[in-house]
């Protein structure tokens, strides 16, 4: 999903994306989950009132980002469907995240239409089922996907698939991106663990298999009928630029590579209202509704270093690359001394200034 009005110009002081965590509260227990996400629902949520206050704040930006919903689980909270409609009501485009569950019943899915919803997403992590379900603890996860998959188009609402490339699918790549083409999504957003959450360091791929990745995505990306996102590998955009050098192509970077980062283009609030740079940066910048989410984006601190290629250190610092790509601040904070200006661990890139190259 994008936002036709939206240009990098616009990152310092409108975000592109703002996702709204609206519960923690899941059925599900997933092996990678940035929320650790719970049964229940936490007793200091905010409520109907304050939410759609949140939702109403968004038009202050100079320009209105897209509201995600996520969680946890939205379709947890009864008044989703209301909040989505709220949105719509404004003038917001909303997409929401649900986990798949026997919540999302076909019903489910025609009212989420029906109150405005513009974009489904949801997460598949296998090209098969062993692989999938290993992966979200519960048996039948994989076949539960296909069919709100299948639901979600037959109401003639966008879909779009997540997944999380770690050790257990890296090998599934080719296989998941054959599986989607038959589906009629309209965007494949490939996510690269962070360690947060219940995500762990270890499930991480190393720094060259990302570069294999890259390739089999690039691939992909120009034969199958879906677009191709990453999330947290920003570096896939300098290996789209080299590819379009090799070709001899002119180098632009537009649509699902717009250049988001966390910070950047990006704005994450919790169920309880905690403002962040994004959803895998766990260092609180502000409290909604004490603090406007417009200052926090636009003037905290934190948010105005991520948003500075030049502040950041190591070799991301002198890469040629970095106004582009500018390395995952979550993850390198996740990994280094937690410094969200340090060097990317997961680039296998070396830059020019380091080699030596002209």
């Amino acid at each position: 999903m994008k936002s036709p009005h939206y240009s990098r110009e616009d990152f310092g002081h409108s975000p592109l994306l703002v996702f709204y965590e609206m519960t923690r509260a899941c059925d599900l227990m997933c092996a990678h989950c940035r929320a650790d996400a719970q049964k229940s629902r936490h007793p200091f949520e905010l409520d109907t009132t304050a939410a759609r206050q949140l939702i109403h704040q968004l038009l202050d930006f100079p320009k209105a980002p897209l509201l995600v919903l996520t969680g946890g689980d939205p379709i947890k909270r009864p008044d989703v469907f209301e909040l989505i409609n709220y949105a719509r009501t404004i003038g917001l485009d909303v997409a929401m995240t649900p986990s798949a569950t026997p919540l999302v019943t076909k019903e489910a899915v025609v009212r989420l239409k029906q109150a405005g919803l513009h974009r489904l997403a949801v997460s598949l992590d296998g090209g098969d089922a062993v692989t999938h379900d290993g992966f979200r603890r519960v048996a039948g996860s994989f076949e539960r996907t296909l069919q709100i998959i299948a639901d979600t188009r037959e109401v003639d609402l966008p879909v779009q698939v997540n997944t999380t490339i770690t050790r257990a699918n890296f090998h599934q790549i080719d296989a998941m991106a054959e599986l989607l083409a038959c589906m009629n999504i309209v965007l494949w957003s490939v996510f690269f663990l962070v360690p947060t959450g219940r995500g762990q360091a270890d499930q991480r791929i190393a720094p060259e298999q990302y570069e294999i990745a890259f390739d089999q995505l690039y691939r992909h990306s120009r034969i199958q009928p879906y677009a191709i996102k990453t999330t947290e590998a920003p570096h896939y955009r300098r290996f789209l630029l080299q590819k379009a050098r090799e070709a001899g192509a002119p180098a632009r970077l537009d649509g699902p590579h717009i250049g988001t980062n966390d910070g950047r283009g990006i704005m994450f609030v919790s169920h309880i209202g905690e403002i962040y740079p994004s959803g895998f940066l766990p260092i609180r910048c502000g409290v909604s509704p004490r603090d406007s989410l417009i200052n926090v984006y636009q003037h905290s601190p934190l948010f105005r270093f991520l948003r500075d290629a030049d502040a950041l250190k190591g070799k991301c610092g002198i890469c040629e690359y970095r106004h582009i790509c500018g390395g995952s601040r979550a993850r390198s904070f996740a990994l280094s001394d937690r410094d969200p200006l340090a060097s990317d661990p997961d680039c296998a890139y070396i830059p020019q200034a380091a080699s030596g190259a002209h």
